[in-house]
């Protein structure tokens, strides 16, 4: 089962001021209408962020009508045979693409999560990378546990925390996975996945496992569903062969693990229908 994609966006009319954009505006654009818009508004402020690692933009568009925000990535580093990361960790074809930006969304549309902004391929001037939907008015999950801020529902909240690490295991999110800044919160408390720049590792094992508890029900049902032609189709244009092999890998891991999961402790306590916000 899927769920329907509804963004609230940072709208205002083309000729507002950048505090006026900072305001939580109306959920105007959604799903298919919201990535025309990423592709064809047009840009008409640009500012670099000086957080992150991938030097990202923040872009500002507009198509006449409404304006928003969205994050513009073009980095797209690829190192073959070891590499030694930070912390002794040592990784085999490490990458680190704005088309793994694209896929995680796509792949979230295929299972339903609605936990990527919208995110879409677009080139600009003479560069391709991609375009994210800004998270209008959110905080960090780091930020919402320093300040000690209590969703004021705790079961929803806490069913969409398990699929977002079921999301982190599956794309295998590299050595951001942790990254609890990587994890946005909007006003109503509806959680975002952000930064899959180095999201698809070419390993098949499951990073951290023990973390993988609860399930829903309806995303488990949409795994199970995802074949090769399938991923082929809606990701191979930003996933290679053995990244693709390796998130199949994943998947029927996540899978056994929660079949053996709902048999040692029982299905009510581990399987939870979806009930995010629409």
């Amino acid at each position: 089962m899927k769920r329907a994609l509804a963004f609230a966006l940072l709208l205002a009319t083309a000729g507002a001021s950048g505090a006026d954009a900072e305001e939580p505006g109306r959920p105007v654009l959604a799903g298919e209408e919201t990535e025309e818009f990423l592709r064809t508004a047009e840009v008409v402020r640009r500012r670099a962020l000086g957080d992150g690692i991938t030097h990202p933009d923040q872009l500002t568009l507009s198509d006449g009508v409404r304006t928003a925000r969205a994050i513009w990535k073009t980095i797209d580093e690829l190192k073959p045979g070891v590499t030694h990361l930070e912390r002794g960790r040592v990784l085999v074809g490490f990458a680190d693409s704005w088309k793994h930006e694209v896929a995680a969304y796509e792949l979230d549309k295929l299972l339903g999560t609605g936990l990527a902004p919208p995110t879409v391929e677009r080139k600009i001037g003479r560069t391709t990378g991609s375009l994210q939907l800004w998270v209008g008015g959110s905080m960090t999950e780091a930020d919402r546990k320093a300040k000690a801020i209590a969703p004021p529902d705790l079961q929803p909240w806490n069913d969409e925390m398990h699929t977002l690490r079921l999301l982190h295991q599956l794309t295998d999110n590299n050595t951001d996975y942790r990254n609890i800044r990587n994890v946005l919160v909007d006003p109503t408390f509806r959680i975002y996945a952000i930064d899959s720049s180095r999201a698809f590792t070419i390993y098949g094992e499951l990073r951290s496992p023990d973390g993988l508890e609860r399930f829903s029900r309806a995303v488990l049902e949409a795994l199970a569903a995802l074949d090769r032609p399938t991923l082929e189709e809606r990701l191979g244009r930003w996933l290679s062969g053995p990244r693709i092999e390796a998130l199949l890998e994943r998947r029927d891991r996540i899978l056994a693990l929660a079949s053996r999961l709902a048999r040692e402790r029982g299905e009510e306590n581990v399987l939870y229908p979806w009930t995010c916000a629409p």
